[in-house]
C-alpha cells in the first residue's frame, strides 16, 4: 500500500485525539480549535436485533467523527451558500427542529451570508460553510442533516441546480421508486443532460442536474415539472399530483417544488435523523440495477469506505454546468 498522505495523517491524528477526548473539552481539527460538548449523548438510539436491519446506538462523538471524515469531500457541495440546518440536539428519539439562522453563539471564523431582502420575521443572517471544520462544528449542535440553497450568495436569484425529487408515498416500493428513478435516466439521456443521482438516506432518489446561471427559479420548477409531468405520464398509477399526503393514495409525488428559493434538498454525504445515521449516497446511474441498493444502504460507519472506493461521484456536479434544453 502507498504511503498514507500528509493530509490523511493529520486526519489519523486528530480523529485520535477526538477519541482520545472526554466529554467534553477543546478539539483541534482543520486548523481550528472546537468547543465540543456531550460526546457521549446517544443520537441514534439502538434498535432491536430482530429488526429487519439492526442498527447500533451512534452517539455525538461518532457524527462529529463522520462529519470531520467526510468534510473535505462534502464542504464543497455547501460552500458560498445558505444553509438551512435540521437539528436534534437531543438525539432522533425527540422532534428536531430546523435552524436557518445563523445561531448567536457561532464562532467569527465561521461565514453568514445577510439576506437584505428578508421579510419581517424571516431570516436574515445564515450561516455559510465556507472551510471544512465547520462541519463538525455543526455536528457538536446536533445539526444532523444539512441542507444547502440551490443558488449561491454571488446571487441567490439564480439557482445552479435543477432539483428532481423522486418522493416515495405510503405504498410505493422500492422497486416503484426505481422504475420512476429509471425514467428520468432515459429522459435526461434523451435530452443531452446530464443529472447526478443520489439515494437520499430514507426512502427516495433524487437527481440534481448542474446549470449555468441564468435561469431563474421559476424557469428551474417550470422546466422540472415539464419533465416531470411527462415521466408521470408514462405511469400514472404510481403517481399523485396532489400535494397533502392523505389526498395523494399511498402513491409516489415528483416535487418540482423543491426548485423554489429558500427551499431545499438534502446536501450529498449529509446524514438524516434515522436509526443507523443513514447517509444521502450518490450512486452511478448503473447501480439502479444493483439489487442490494436501499435508500438507506449506507450509513456513518459504512459511507467513507464507501467514498474512498468509488470517489466522489458527485464532482461532476460542481464541474458540468450545462443549459436546460426546451422541453416540447
Amino acid at each position: 500500500m502507498p504511503p498514507p498522505s500528509d493530509a490523511s495523517a493529520a486526519l489519523d491524528a486528530e480523529l485520535a485525539a477526538l477519541d482520545a477526548l472526554g466529554a467534553k473539552g477543546t478539539w483541534s481539527f482543520a486548523g481550528r480549535e472546537l468547543l465540543l460538548t456531550n460526546l457521549d449523548k446517544v443520537l441514534f438510539p439502538a434498535t432491536s436485533p430482530l429488526a429487519m436491519f439492526p442498527a447500533p446506538e451512534r452517539t455525538k462523538r461518532d457524527l462529529v467523527r463522520y462529519y470531520a471524515q467526510v468534510a473535505s469531500v462534502m464542504q464543497p457541495y455547501l460552500a458560498d451558500r445558505p444553509l438551512n440546518m435540521n437539528r436534534f440536539p437531543n438525539g432522533i428519539g425527540q422532534k428536531g427542529f430546523w435552524n436557518k439562522a445563523r445561531p448567536s453563539h457561532t464562532p467569527a471564523w465561521v461565514g453568514s451570508w445577510l439576506n437584505d431582502g428578508a421579510e419581517r420575521g424571516t431570516t436574515r443572517e445564515y450561516l455559510v460553510v465556507n472551510e471544512p471544520a465547520v462541519l463538525p462544528w455543526l455536528a457538536n449542535l446536533g445539526a444532523l442533516e444539512l441542507h444547502a440553497w440551490t443558488s449561491g450568495v454571488a446571487d441567490v436569484q439564480k439557482p445552479t441546480y435543477a432539483l428532481i425529487d423522486i418522493d416515495p408515498g405510503t405504498g410505493t416500493t422500492w422497486e416503484q421508486t426505481l422504475v420512476i428513478t429509471r425514467l428520468y435516466r432515459t429522459a435526461l439521456q434523451h435530452l443531452g443532460v446530464t443529472g447526478f443521482p443520489k439515494v437520499t438516506g430514507q426512502r427516495g432518489v433524487q437527481v440534481w442536474v448542474p446549470i449555468e446561471p441564468g435561469p431563474s427559479y421559476d424557469d428551474t420548477i417550470g422546466w422540472v415539472e415539464k419533465l416531470s409531468r411527462a415521466i408521470g405520464s408514462t405511469v400514472p398509477d404510481l403517481i399523485s399530483w396532489s400535494w397533502p399526503v392523505s389526498e395523494r393514495g399511498g402513491r409516489a409525488r415528483l416535487d418540482f417544488t423543491q426548485n423554489r428559493i429558500s427551499k431545499t434538498l438534502v446536501a450529498p454525504y449529509s446524514v438524516r435523523p434515522a436509526p443507523g445515521a443513514p447517509v444521502s449516497m450518490p450512486i452511478r446511474w448503473d447501480e439502479l440495477e444493483d439489487p442490494e441498493l436501499r435508500p438507506d444502504r449506507w450509513n456513518i460507519a459504512t459511507a467513507i469506505d464507501r467514498i474512498a472506493e468509488q470517489g466522489d461521484l458527485f464532482e461532476g456536479a460542481l464541474t458540468t454546468p450545462q443549459q436546460l434544453p426546451d422541453i416540447g
